[in-house]
């Protein structure tokens, strides 16, 4: 009986485990193996070395690029955060219940549509002959466009627009699961809104803040459709730099190796994280 529920359990777990091995562990093999080859004089040396990490170790230009797109997933997830709270809680305290799924909805549409078309979009309204700089114009406020594409400000506007859903959803989430009863009881010790808010209501949301925090952090930080069309080539992310690798010197093995890089740093994100990466009921 022990051994044909044993074989059955592997009936049930085997396809998962198949899939997970075909689409993950198969993959992370093949990308660690081609970090470790080497890109010279045209063609791929396959023997195995370090040359590529020896070179993410001292290239400036790849140092640079690490830095900028921390700079900007850290600006992405700060202000994200920031516009994605009060939403949540006007949400989750201040719509009627029998409108809040449409109004949550309406928050992902975004996401629903194409990268490229939202980029484009983004780039449309910051470009100097743009609805910004058209509309400033217009009203004799300025009087030369204002350059607003093709910075860091306008990649981390598009990425705030793109991700602040992500956020709102896990918020809104932490935030219904906190009790009611918990703000009454502090309300009926004389607590204020704001104290009732401060020691209640934002200890007990943290878990969604962090949530949303971290998974804006892990869609941004490998991002390279946006920056690309909206920030431009004036400041490079890693991303960009990696695809730059990719699609003007075919240089897979380094290309590989700074993939590896960016998945250890979502990585470290996730163990400080790791804590409160739940949005499990307060008891």
């Amino acid at each position: 009986m022990t051994n044909q529920r044993s074989w059955q359990g592997w009936v049930l777990v085997g396809p998962a485990l198949l899939v997970t091995l075909v689409l993950f562990a198969a993959p992370m093999v093949m990308v660690i193996l081609t970090s470790l080859y080497r890109r010279t004089g045209g063609t791929t040396d396959r023997t195995l070395n370090l040359d590529n990490y020896v070179r993410l170790a001292t290239d400036p230009t790849i140092h640079q690029a690490l830095i900028n797109s921390l700079q900007v997933v850290g600006l992405t997830v700060v202000f994200s955060t920031l516009v994605a709270y009060p939403l949540a809680y006007i949400i989750a305290f201040r719509v009627p219940t029998k409108w809040q799924a449409l109004v949550l909805l309406l928050t992902v549409v975004p996401f629903w549509t194409s990268y490229v078309v939202r980029s484009y979009s983004w780039l449309l309204v910051l470009a100097k002959n743009g609805v910004i700089n058209q509309t400033l114009q217009g009203w004799n406020l300025i009087g030369e466009p204002l350059t607003l594409a093709n910075t860091r400000f306008a990649t981390v506007l598009a990425f705030v627009h793109f991700f602040v859903m992500v956020s709102t959803l896990t918020i809104y989430a932490s935030l219904r699961q906190i009790p009611p009863n918990l703000a009454l009881a502090a309300r009926d010790l004389g607590a204020s809104p704001a104290s009732v808010f401060r020691r209640v209501t934002l200890p007990l949301s943290i878990p969604g803040v962090v949530v949303g925090a971290f998974l804006t952090f892990v869609l941004a930080i490998g991002d390279y459709i946006t920056p690309q069309i909206v920030g431009g080539g004036n400041e490079l992310l890693l991303p960009q730099l990696l695809m730059l690798h990719v699609s003007r010197r075919g240089d897979f093995p380094l290309a590989a190796a700074m993939a590896l890089i960016l998945l250890v740093i979502v990585a470290a994100v996730y163990a400080l994280s790791s804590k409160h990466l739940t949005l499990e009921r307060p008891r």
